[in-house]
């Protein structure tokens, strides 16, 4: 019974049926190595860690008795590796300094010697050494192209991919990554392990790097290939968080949520944060604010960072100068420039809003100038429509001609959501400019779509924007913001109501008026109303 037992389960593990193999290994108890070790592997890839950990341990064991080196190193390298991979670095690097205590016992040529260069360059990489990664990859590549390994080659060439990405040659370190995902869809050799790692490696490399077109079709990829093997575990955490950012980027919201669920309930506490951050991303852009902020809270109790969203959240419950100082703390911890790049765009939202235009127009300046030197249309659209929401205020004509770009490129990626918050901008040059038609049409264009992804928050703000006319947009050389305040002012309004319409807070509102004041030369809010009926604002 007990080989009939094994027989099934070697047969379910070549077919790639992971819980049945895992399954039926489990309750042969296997104690060959070899078994030991396909144990090991279908364990881990439905997400039975402990259980995998110990099956490797004794396959590790088992082949050192046996006398079997390059075995016994196999063994200990993805142990070593999976642990690592976990978080469990301790752990991890006991087996990798297993794995050199087997090699320097039984001297000579191995290629395990290549397979421990990667964790040092891994460490490297994680540490800012770029250098010393990229040094540690080249030379574990050339252990690959030596002993023809492919689970090498495809460990080296991602690790050189990511390192030269990170030196700021990312075309250079893109392209190497294609060439890993060539070799990981095409080898029929490369463990499936490996095979799940890289896919999420290049994922989020891509996500690094604000290359959407590439991120989107790995990402394909990916689901393709755990579609095919249903019961893999541990491909669904941080990867689903990324295909759940894809898909909510692309318009697909409903289907991001159903990704974030599944992050949720499977994945280990980082990529859970990421997920909860995602998932207060989705109840913020729905309108549902409370829920936003639980999911937001929740993220940060597991170490995750809720900017910008929970800054964009502050400015639509009127707290804008909250969001600001978070937001600006948010950008002097940062480590990464990727991920500076990645709050930029909302510090200039926040920062508009909180009435501060010469710190927006510096981040919106820094932004422009990483996209000038990165092909990635992400980033170019971002900053596009960041450099012409700045502009807007000061001088609508420019503001338009940069807006109508930031559009286009918007629609190319397609990312529908973020190509509508500009249309409203666009409506708002073309008011500022007499053009009040066009401006009409373009935020009826922008409604559409908001309503359409279910927008709540963004179909109001448009409802209240397309109520307002603007026949004088900017008299007495008052900012378009000013201008709003203004017809607010003459509707008797106070600066806290004003502050809940506009989504401000009370002290910029202030602020406002005070400008106001002064550049139409009068002391009283009656004498501003009187101002904004005879140039038709009231």
């Amino acid at each position: 019974m007990a080989g009939e037992g094994l027989a099934a389960a070697r047969a379910a593990f070549i077919e790639r049926r992971w819980r049945a193999a895992g399954d039926l290994y489990a309750q042969a108890d296997p104690a060959g190595a070899d078994d030991l070790e396909r144990w090991g592997l279908a364990a881990l890839l439905i997400g039975r860690d402990g259980e995998s950990d110990a099956a490797r341990e004794r396959a590790h064991h088992a082949y050192r008795r046996a006398g079997r080196v390059e075995d016994a190193c196999r063994a200990a390298f993805w142990l070593g590796l999976a642990l690592t991979l976990r978080g469990e670095h301790a752990r991890g690097a006991g087996w990798f300094a297993r794995v050199r205590t087997v090699l320097d016992e039984h001297p000579g040529d191995s290629v395990w010697h290549g397979f421990l260069l990667v964790p040092r360059g891994m460490e490297a990489f994680f540490k800012g050494d770029l250098p010393t990664a990229l040094d540690h990859a080249d030379q574990a590549v050339a252990f690959s192209e030596r002993y023809r390994n492919p689970d090498l080659a495809v460990l080296a060439h991602n690790a050189r991919g990511q390192a030269l990405v990170g030196s700021g040659e990312v075309e250079l370190g893109l392209a190497e990554l294609d060439e890993v995902m060539v070799l990981v869809t095409t080898a029929e050799d490369v463990s499936p392990q490996l095979t799940g790692l890289v896919y999420c490696a290049v994922i989020e490399t891509c996500r690094d790097a604000f290359d959407v077109r590439r991120g989107r079709e790995w990402t394909a990829a990916l689901s393709r290939w755990c579609a095919a093997q249903p019961d893999l575990v541990p491909y669904r955490g941080q990867c689903t968080v990324h295909r759940a950012e894809i898909l909510r980027l692309t318009g697909s919201w409903t289907e991001a949520a159903t990704e974030i669920d599944h992050a949720e309930t499977r994945a280990e506490d980082p990529a859970t944060g990421m997920a909860l951050y995602q998932r207060g991303e989705l109840h913020r852009l729905r309108g549902d604010f409370a829920a936003s902020e639980a999911a937001y809270e929740a993220a940060l109790q597991v170490g995750h960072d809720p900017q910008p969203g929970l800054g964009l959240l502050r400015v639509a419950q009127n707290r804008v100068d909250v969001a600001l100082a978070a937001v600006r703390r948010a950008l002097d911890e940062v480590s990464r420039s990727s991920l500076r790049l990645r709050l930029l765009p909302s510090y200039v939202e926040i920062a508009l809003a909180g009435g501060d235009g010469k710190a927006a127009r510096t981040a919106a300046e820094e932004l422009q100038a990483a996209a000038n030197h990165r092909a990635a249309p992400l980033l170019q659209a971002a900053a596009l429509h960041a450099s012409g929401a700045v502009d807007l205020a000061d001088d609508p004509a420019k503001a338009l001609t940069i807006l109508r770009k930031a559009w286009a490129a918007w629609q190319d990626i397609p990312a529908p959501y973020d190509a509508a918050r500009c249309r409203v901008l666009i409506a708002l040059a073309c008011r500022s400019l007499g053009d009040d038609d066009t401006a009409e049409l373009e935020l009826l264009a922008a409604r559409w779509v908001f309503d359409q992804l279910g927008a709540v928050p963004d179909v109001a703000a448009v409802d209240r924007l397309a109520a307002r006319p603007a026949a004088d947009p900017r008299p007495g050389g008052l900012t378009l913001r000013e201008v709003e305040v203004l017809r607010a002012v003459a509707t008797g309004a106070t600066n806290r109501s004003i502050a809940q319409t506009l989504f401000l807070s009370e002290k910029t509102v202030a602020r406002h008026v005070a400008n106001i004041f002064r550049k139409l030369g009068v002391t009283s809010r009656s004498a501003a109303t009187a101002f904004a009926y005879r140039h038709d604002l009231a």
